[in-house]
């Protein structure tokens, strides 16, 4: 779970984009679009170089997409989609793949999983971000870095039990956040972390 830490937080998007409301749409949209073409290309700069593309081909197209958020939405995950395969298709590591195994080529994931658990991520990443400093260092050590309670411990410097509770309340926040559905898979990706 690290990749979502790492796809969600090391970007600064402060950076001006010109109009406001293209700025607006892809401090929106960035990251989900990003943790979205990973799930394609497993790679988190080539992921990032797909939706930036993506956006520059809609700044260059904008005129011809209905200025409306869900059209945008929609042409900016089809075009990630689309970039996202393209790459897949282009690289030798498939090629060597079905050589070397006489197969064909691995399946796609299927399109609306991959977006659904883009944007599930980024809302569940939203809530931890809400926390208090103290609840959202340890979940975001805990729950999407995947380290082990001794681990958050030793590395804030306080004891394994005051991690413990932490976590405990965090999630108790977290539940008052996120929608019932949200939680249970906040509480699924807990229980595959320490699998």
């Amino acid at each position: 779970m690290s990749i979502i830490k790492g796809i969600f937080t090391s970007q600064n998007h402060d950076e001006k984009q010109g109009d406001i409301g293209f700025e607006a749409l892809f401090k929106e949209f960035y990251d989900r679009l990003v943790f979205f073409s990973f799930q394609f290309v497993n790679d988190k700069d080539q992921a990032r170089d797909v939706v930036q593309d993506a956006f520059v081909k809609f700044w260059h197209q904008q005129e011809t997409v209905l200025n409306n958020k869900i059209a945008i939405k929609n042409y900016l995950y089809s075009t990630v989609r689309n970039a996202s395969l393209n790459h897949i298709r282009h690289t030798k590591v498939v090629d060597g793949y079905v050589q070397l195994h006489n197969t064909t080529e691995p399946e796609e994931a299927p399109i609306i999983d991959a977006i659904i658990t883009a944007e599930v991520v980024a809302e569940i990443h939203l809530a931890i971000q809400s926390l208090p400093d103290s609840y959202r260092l340890v979940s975001e050590l805990g729950y999407l870095e995947g380290k082990r309670n001794q681990e958050i411990a030793d590395e804030l410097d306080m004891s394994i039990n005051t991690v413990k509770k932490q976590k405990q309340r965090a999630l108790q926040l977290l539940r008052m956040k996120l929608v019932p559905e949200l939680y249970v898979l906040l509480m699924a990706l807990v229980i595959k972390a320490f699998a």
